[in-house]
C-alpha cells in the first residue's frame, strides 16, 4: 500500500468503480487539508479495496489507478470494552481503528458505571462508527472495522479465543485474538468465575480505556510480527 500511503489524502467511498465522495469529505479534503486538483487521494471502500484518484475540481474524485485488493490479516482481532463517561470510547475507536483492530465490542460488565441503552445506545454506537471511519481514513488503511454493541459479558465471553484482560495472566497471545477489558471498578465475582483465560496487559492496573488500546497495541504488533510472543 506504498502508493496509497504517499497519497496526500485517503477517503471511505462505496463504489471503488465510481467513487464518490459527500460534502463533508470534499469540505475537509478542500478546505481543511487544502488540496489543490490533481493531487493524489486514496480511496478504499473499507471492505480491502482501494484505488489511487486524483482530487477533480468542486471536490471531485478522479480515478487515476487501477482497482488493488488488500488481504486480510489473520487471525482477526477483537477488543471488547466497557465504556466509560465522557469521550473517552471515543478516543479508545480512534486508536483501535488505527492499529487495525478488526472488530471493537461496547460491552455491558457486571460493574459498568456507563451503561448505553435504547435511542442513547445506537446514537453512540453510530458516533463510534464515524469516529472508526474518520481514523481509518487518517491512518491510510482499508479494513473499516466493525463496531458492535452493547453486548453483554456473556456474549462477548462466548467468542472464539477469548480472554480477560487482568494484571494477573499469562503474557499476550495470538492464541487469544479477542480481549475483553472490563469496567473502572474491575471484574465482578461471577465474571471472574467465568473460567475464561487471562491475559495481563502491563504491571499495573490501567484505566479501561488505556487498557483496550493496550490489548489493540499488543495483537497488533504480535499478528504483524514486531515483537515475538513469550516462550
Amino acid at each position: 500500500m506504498a502508493d496509497a500511503r504517499s497519497a496526500a489524502a485517503h477517503v471511505v467511498v462505496a463504489d471503488l468503480f465510481a467513487p464518490e465522495i459527500d460534502g463533508e469529505d470534499a469540505h475537509h479534503l478542500g478546505s481543511v487539508l487544502r488540496l489543490r486538483p490533481g493531487e493524489a487521494v486514496g480511496a478504499t471502500d473499507g471492505s480491502g479495496g482501494w484505488r489511487l484518484c486524483r482530487f477533480g475540481s468542486g471536490g471531485s474524485l478522479e480515478v487515476d489507478g487501477e482497482v488493488e485488493r488488500e488481504e486480510r490479516p489473520v487471525p482477526l482481532l477483537t477488543v471488547a470494552f466497557a465504556p466509560v463517561k465522557g469521550d473517552r470510547p471515543e478516543w479508545a475507536v480512534q486508536k483501535l481503528t488505527e492499529l487495525g483492530v478488526d472488530r471493537i465490542v461496547v460491552m455491558r460488565a457486571d460493574r459498568s458505571v456507563v451503561r448505553w441503552e435504547g435511542t442513547r445506545s445506537a446514537s453512540h454506537l453510530e458516533r463510534l462508527r464515524k469516529v472508526a471511519r474518520q481514523a481509518l481514513m487518517q491512518s491510510r488503511l482499508c479494513w473499516l472495522p466493525e463496531v458492535v454493541g452493547v453486548s453483554e459479558f456473556s456474549q462477548a465471553a462466548t467468542a472464539a479465543g477469548a480472554a480477560m484482560a487482568d494484571p494477573g495472566g499469562s503474557p499476550p497471545s495470538l492464541d487469544f485474538p479477542t480481549l475483553l477489558v472490563g469496567p473502572e471498578g474491575g471484574w465482578s465475582p461471577a465474571e471472574e468465575g467465568s473460567g475464561l483465560a487471562r491475559v495481563a496487559l502491563g504491571p499495573g492496573v490501567l484505566r479501561s480505556e488505556s487498557a483496550a488500546v493496550a490489548a489493540g497495541v499488543l495483537l497488533a504488533a504480535l499478528r504483524a510480527g514486531l515483537v515475538r510472543p513469550a516462550t
